[in-house]
């Protein structure tokens, strides 16, 4: 159940629904619509004031700042335009003590939307234990794997996909181009908000020439881009001791029933973010999954993709957390000949609570293969399953390895893909997309990503 708040005032030219969607014992999760009414604006700035003394904790979709009661909320880069009669939303988890009412007026760029309000409806049953909300049934149809995330109270803080749009309104760069012929550059967008990649955009720029993958966008308006990894514990082999970038053609795929290019992993190649907004730290909860070509690893360390040093270097145990793919035996392994979804938490890849093999992780190696790894205090698990059809199996779930080192955990918050946190860089894979996310998803969260993964389409 919910309940529904909506100012309006065609005169004040904006429309504003107010939804809080779950409530527990002193937080909440809520979303907010914008219609605008007045006339197109480029930018928006919606303010109000909470009447019980809330606090927001984490916001997706826009970017915030409270003082007191008065909260101001901002556009992301994504969604600052609104024609005539156009749409854009957001969503928050925040926190309440004594009660929780819904504000009463809001502002759009200053100016109130002065209509008169619908009653509150009964609000959501406060709930006691977790202090994170339940998961809630996404609505059918149109959302994108972050809209899913968000709704189960744990939005994505990194989403990065050089395929699709991971939000269902998200329509700025994907992905980033440089071609050889001339060193320019074209950032590469969806189709349509929601949509594909744009590989035609690609195809034309790219035509008689090389081009390679210079940016892979952080969709969750964070600004945690993926670049040319550094230098680290290992030197690259491009100049300075960065790694290479990936060949921007070497990977072709299908989504949405369009063309669309995905990221080639030669050894060698990686990308990195050691200053990031929002990835989880320390023994912070965080989810993340990936989609894989499961039929391109090999046994070099280590094609990654999730949380790591900031230094580029080895710091020691539980200093990471990332999905790791491939079929290498030196520090775990599970059963069969690999490939392996297994975690690398530095100084080990970990398919189970021992090191070493661990009998419930199997070789797994679909086309495309979604890929899971999710951690918080003393608690972490490895998920997986075919991205093109089916539901997701669990190959462990339970405490931290019996290492030391490993609880608590250590974690440093860059971000990695196709390297180790040591910029370790022998590995091969191909990544079609994922994201990282705050706090500790549900498996019931995961299972409807993995839905809206399989009806994506990939072939």
């Amino acid at each position: 159940m919910s309940r529904t708040e909506l100012a309006s005032a065609a005169a004040a030219g904006c429309q504003v629904s107010y939804t809080v969607s779950s409530q527990w014992q002193g937080g909440f999760g809520a979303n907010v619509a914008i219609t605008n009414l007045g006339d197109p604006i480029t930018s928006w700035r919606l303010t109000w004031t909470f009447g019980a003394g809330q606090t927001i904790q984490q916001l997706w979709n826009g970017s915030y700042t409270q003082t007191g009661t008065q909260v101001t909320v901002t556009n992301a880069s994504y969604n600052g335009n609104l024609g005539t009669g156009a749409s854009t939303s957001f969503g928050f988890n925040g926190s309440w003590t004594g009660s929780n009412p819904a504000p009463t007026s809001f502002a759009l760029n200053g100016v109130t939307c002065n209509g008169g309000t619908t009653p509150p409806s009964t609000p959501p049953p406060t709930t006691s234990g977790p202090t994170t909300p339940p998961p809630t049934t996404p609505p059918p149809g149109g959302d994108g794997p972050c809209d899913i995330y968000a709704r189960g109270g744990t939005p994505c803080v990194a989403a990065h996909s050089t395929t699709r749009a991971l939000y269902a309104t998200y329509n700025g760069n994907l992905y980033q181009v440089r071609r050889s012929s001339d060193n320019t550059t074209r950032n590469i967008t969806p189709l349509s908000p929601g949509g594909a990649a744009n590989a035609a955009t690609q195809d034309t720029f790219c035509a008689n020439t090389s081009c390679v993958i210079t940016i892979i966008y952080d969709q969750s308006g964070r600004n945690n881009h993926l670049t040319q990894a550094p230098p680290g514990g290992f030197q690259g082999p491009a100049p300075g001791g960065y790694d290479n970038l990936a060949d921007a053609k070497a990977a072709p795929t299908t989504v949405k029933g369009s063309k669309a290019y995905g990221v080639f992993v030669a050894p060698g190649t990686g990308y990195r973010n050691n200053a990031t907004n929002g990835i989880a730290k320390g023994d912070q909860p965080e989810g993340m999954y990936a989609i894989f070509d499961g039929t391109h690893y090999n046994g070099g360390c280590c094609f990654d993709y999730g949380n790591a040093e900031t230094n580029s270097r080895d710091n020691g145990n539980g200093t990471m957390e990332a999905i790791y793919f491939g079929n290498i035996k030196v520090w775990g392994y599970g059963t069969g000949n690999g490939p392996w979804v297994m975690a690398d938490l530095e100084n080990g890849l970990f398919s189970g609570v021992n090191a070493g093999y661990n009998a419930n992780d199997p070789s797994i190696s679909h086309r495309y293969l979604t890929a899971i790894i999710k951690g918080e205090p003393n608690h972490w698990a490895i998920r997986a399953g075919n991205a093109q059809s089916g539901g997701l199996s669990t190959f462990y779930d339970g405490k931290r390895p019996n290492v030391t080192g490993y609880n608590p955990m250590k974690k440093e918050g860059a971000i990695i893909l196709g390297i180790g946190g040591d910029n370790s860089h022998g590995a091969a894979g191909t990544f079609y997309e994922g994201v990282m996310t705050s706090g500790y998803p549900s498996n019931a969260t995961e299972d409807a990503v993995q839905a809206n993964i399989t009806a994506a389409g990939y072939r």
